[in-house]
């Protein structure tokens, strides 16, 4: 059961705050009565939702990986006219949502599907899904730098990194390239990470999320998973979710 607001932003009817919008307006109805309560949770495959007549369909589930470009948001629309992810989704036949974001500057793997419990099983911070990134650094980073990085950084809020795994890839004139690989995902991370030693970052880049890997695909591009992705993904992360949850599904 989620919260109607959910559910209609994973159908790509609208983002999650047009959602609430269409049903304050008395746009939504379930089960043929309308529900103006932004509160209201509902089983998207077992109700009847329709918005302005028009009743949703659960769609067969999806899992596409999108290399992101650089200079896109991973909103389904931008108040500022950026470009969004948006753009890239509407060559998917069905309808799509991120799992969790990118920021406007980081391209990279972004894992993109209709399939509600995955998102959340991803997304929870219990999952410790890892995820990996070329760091370009201002300056060389030293031993005990990167060994704070390794152990943890306190960032500007207060909050203290969980350890990561950190190798240097190579050095420039004035510049540091890094791998690095985070299993949280704090509001800009890296590059906060980056500030709490003294060395900007320049430029990010995730390879891979959830050991799903964009080495072969070109930014603005995407592929469906394979089987055997899909397999991993269930037995890792969506499986010990339901578990938890209390009603195991093994797909």
């Amino acid at each position: 059961m989620d919260r109607l607001q959910k559910v209609l932003a994973r159908a790509g009817v609208a983002s999650r705050r047009a959602s609430e919008e269409l049903i304050l307006a008395g746009r939504v109805r379930v089960n043929g009565r309308v529900v103006t309560e932004l509160g209201t949770k509902v089983d998207a495959h077992k109700d009847r939702v329709e918005v302005d007549g028009k009743r949703l369909v659960a769609e067969k589930p999806v899992y596409y990986l999108v290399h992101k470009p650089r200079e896109m948001v991973t909103t389904l629309d931008d108040p500022e006219g950026r470009a969004t992810i948006a753009e890239l989704l509407k060559h998917i036949p069905e309808r799509v949502v991120p799992v969790g974001r990118l920021d406007y500057h980081t391209s990279g793997a972004l894992l993109v599907t209709n399939d509600g419990d995955m998102v959340d099983s991803l997304l929870r911070p219990q999952s410790g899904v890892p995820k990996v990134y070329a760091v370009k650094f201002q300056g060389h980073l030293d031993v005990p730098e990167l060994d704070a990085l390794r152990n943890g950084v306190v960032l500007d809020d207060g909050y203290k990194t969980k350890p990561a795994e950190v190798f240097v890839l190579r050095q420039e004139r004035n510049n540091t390239w890094a791998q690095m690989t985070l299993t949280e995902g704090k509001n800009r991370q890296i590059h906060r990470m980056g500030d709490a030693i003294g060395h900007r970052v320049m430029r990010l880049a995730r390879q891979s999320f959830a050991g799903l890997s964009v080495e072969r695909i070109r930014p603005g591009e995407y592929r469906e998973l394979n089987r055997e992705e899909l397999q991993q993904l269930k037995k890792k992360f969506l499986n010990p979710y339901r578990r938890a949850r209390g009603d195991a599904k093994e797909a």
